[in-house]
């Protein structure tokens, strides 16, 4: 759990840099009009976007309170993978090295129940 940790933190360090470098020197509306007339731009941004959604199906499996889905699922599409990361670093500590505790959040008891 060490490794995912600090992958999870160089995720959240790595898109605070990206971010900050962007809202700085950059200019969403021109920035984004280039990104978008360049075909390749139009790959990164869907795939992105189905980056979003397939993590976000997680986070609505994960969270138990409607509350916390919709932050978290409005973070992500706001922030991108800065909220991604700190979701997943989040996570990580509060499952106390409990593999199973990590992706399945409060359904793992149930989920155990099942299968016996």
């Amino acid at each position: 759990m060490k490794i995912a940790k600090l992958i999870a933190w160089l995720g959240l360090l790595g898109m605070t840099a990206a971010l900050l470098n962007g809202f700085i020197n950059g200019s969403f509306g021109a920035d984004g009009a280039a990104l978008l007339a360049n075909p390749w731009g139009v790959v990164s941004t869907v795939d992105l976007y189905a980056g979003f959604a397939l993590f976000s199906i997680w986070i609505v499996f994960r969270e138990r309170s409607l509350t916390s889905i919709i932050i978290w699922v409005i973070l992500k599409i706001v922030l991108g993978f800065f909220a991604g990361s700190l979701y997943v670093l989040i996570n990580l500590y509060r499952s106390q090295g409990d593999w199973l505790e990590f992706p399945l959040g409060w359904r793992k008891e149930s989920l155990l129940a099942a299968e016996r």
